[in-house]
């Protein structure tokens, strides 16, 4: 029996998501057992959420989030400063 290496590709379906899918399975090699996981599936959002995703599309490997897909996310502060939440001056 081969061993695979696990690899699961977090997906809202969109063309960006798509860009990601097409990446990873390009990059793939044989041993790698790929799968692209639907968001807008509960049990599937919240194994995301278990591995810590915050923005996607996003790739777990083996079970442990890749480290390009673990730093995004919204971020409060960082809106904040941008100007959310105050009005503009005119």
């Amino acid at each position: 029996m081969t061993v695979k290496r696990k690899i699961e590709v977090f997906s809202a379906g969109c063309p960006v998501c798509d860009e990601a899918v097409e990446l990873v399975r390009n990059a793939a090699c044989p041993s790698c057992d790929i799968s692209v996981l639907d968001m807008r599936q509960i049990d599937v959002a919240q194994r995301a959420k278990a591995l810590g995703v915050r923005s996607l599309p996003a790739v777990a490997i083996d079970g442990r989030l890749a480290d390009c897909c673990s730093t995004r996310g919204i971020d409060e502060a960082t809106l904040r400063a941008a100007g959310l939440g105050r009005p503009l001056s005119s």
